[in-house]
């Protein structure tokens, strides 16, 4: 035990020390409320005042307020929808800082760069799906060349190229702020603002021509542009390891490891979770708002907020079930005290109280539930999902969401998603109980053998 503390901690501590890690954990988390935002935008139009599959089905009434639709609609488009240029830039600017850079030029920059490799000019383009706003080249050249975007590129599918542009131009733009040959040297009497701008203006150019020179030469090469590459061969494949059963349980065993050892689990791993799952979420967000189905076969299981719903109510080690189990079934006074001030902060999934109050660090008894008890939910979650019983996960929840209620909003306010999640719940008491008992007469033994 104490070898793997060890190496834990080692892993640990280059995790937390790792800038790109810390750049993408701190950028998705810096977003968060904008996500959230974006999913009300969603809940409001297909949940609430909506008469085809929310609450206008029952309350006609509500519908008077579907004049304001499109303004939700519009909240939804410019978080959820536009999360790469948000994520871009955050990233782009925590890697400025770690570098010492100062502003938020680094961020700007960066999101340039990516811009400058993303696809924005549009000739001969026809619209093949509506619903999905799915442009195809045609032969006969009908429409008129056009500007802008794609939808894809700002929301899911270019999430990937933003978080590696924003990495790799950063990089560059430092590493050439330090070549002295490449500063405008301005008079003292010029502004501070203003000299700085000439300070970097040489290599901000070469950093960006070099970026537009690799999205070129990609384009060249393969004939698609680097996000389509990066979507495609980089993304594609990465999503399609880790959103599986295997992939899933590898994650929240490493997790369950690395609090065993005293070292946040979830915040280790956040950048790998979320760059692996949230493209997942966002496009499942996206393809909910076109067609009001949470259990649709285009929407994908191993979503952000899916996780969230199975492996980690009440907090990492689904610890709400352990709490619960020590209310019902404890003996001792001070387990009872623990799980008694634990269990207001676990119904928010903030389970620091239990985890070091029992404590669950370098316990060998009830670490096996820990890590035991979110691999059975998630399966369990799994099950369910795939035979239908449980909606799809479509809406974005603050993780603070109580469980059951978390069930319920991320499956588009569904019942069948909370009454999943209190099976869960169950199985995860079922899962702590027996070895809640044997770990109180262990504490038992030890202070009658104190006693003597």
């Amino acid at each position: 035990m104490d070898k793997m503390a060890d190496v834990l901690g080692r892993v640990g501590a280059w995790c937390g020390q790792n800038k790109y890690l810390s750049a993408i954990k701190n950028a998705f988390q810096t977003f968060m409320p904008l996500t959230i935002a974006g999913a009300i935008g969603v809940l409001w139009c297909n949940v609430l005042v909506n008469a085809d599959s929310g609450l206008g089905m029952f309350w006609k009434p509500i519908m008077a307020l579907e004049v304001i639709n499109p303004a939700f609609a519009a909240m939804q488009f410019a978080t959820i929808s536009c999360i790469t240029v948000g994520i871009t830039f955050g990233i782009a600017q925590e890697i400025g800082e770690a570098n010492g850079e100062t502003g938020y030029f680094a961020g700007l920059l960066g999101l340039a760069c990516w811009l400058a490799v993303t696809q924005s000019g549009w000739a001969n383009y026809a619209l093949v799906d509506t619903a999905k706003q799915t442009l195809e080249l045609t032969a006969d050249g009908a429409l008129q060349t056009f500007t802008g975007v794609a939808g894809g590129a700002l929301g899911a599918t270019g999430l990937f190229t933003g978080m590696i542009v924003g990495v790799v131009s950063v990089e560059i733009f430092c590493a050439l702020r330090k070549v002295e040959g490449l500063k405008l040297k301005m008079p003292e009497t010029v502004p501070p603002g203003v000299a700085r701008a000439f300070e970097v203006l040489i290599p901000a150019v070469i950093t960006l021509a070099i970026i537009a020179l690799i999205g070129r030469g990609c384009e060249l090469v393969t004939g698609l542009y680097l996000n389509d590459v990066i979507s495609t061969y980089i993304q594609g494949p990465l999503g399609a390891i880790g959103s599986t059963i295997p992939g899933v349980i590898i994650i929240y065993i490493i997790i369950g490891l690395f609090w065993l050892v005293g070292i946040h689990g979830n915040n280790m791993l956040a950048a790998v979770k979320e760059a692996l799952f949230t493209p997942l979420m966002l496009e499942n967000i996206e393809t909910f708002s076109k067609t009001n189905n949470a259990k649709g076969d285009d929407l994908h299981i191993f979503a952000m907020a899916w996780l969230q719903m199975f492996g980690e109510f009440g907090g990492s080690g689904v610890t709400i079930g352990l709490v619960i189990s020590i209310l019902v079934f404890s003996k001792r006074e001070d387990n009872r005290t623990i799980a008694g001030i634990s269990l207001v902060p676990g119904l928010f999934n903030i389970n620091e109280t239990v985890t070091f109050g029992i404590p669950m660090v370098l316990n060998p008894i009830l670490g096996i539930p820990f890590v035991l008890a979110p691999i059975v939910t998630l399966m369990l979650g799994y099950v369910l999902t795939v035979i239908g019983f449980c909606p799809k996960a479509v809406i974005n929840t603050p993780w603070t969401t109580p469980p059951i209620l978390h069930g319920f909003l991320t499956t588009g306010a569904n019942i069948m998603g909370a009454v999943s999640q209190a099976i869960a719940i169950v199985a995860s008491i079922l899962i702590y109980a027996p070895f809640l008992i044997a770990y109180e007469r262990y504490q038992n033994k030890q202070a009658a053998e104190a006693a003597e």
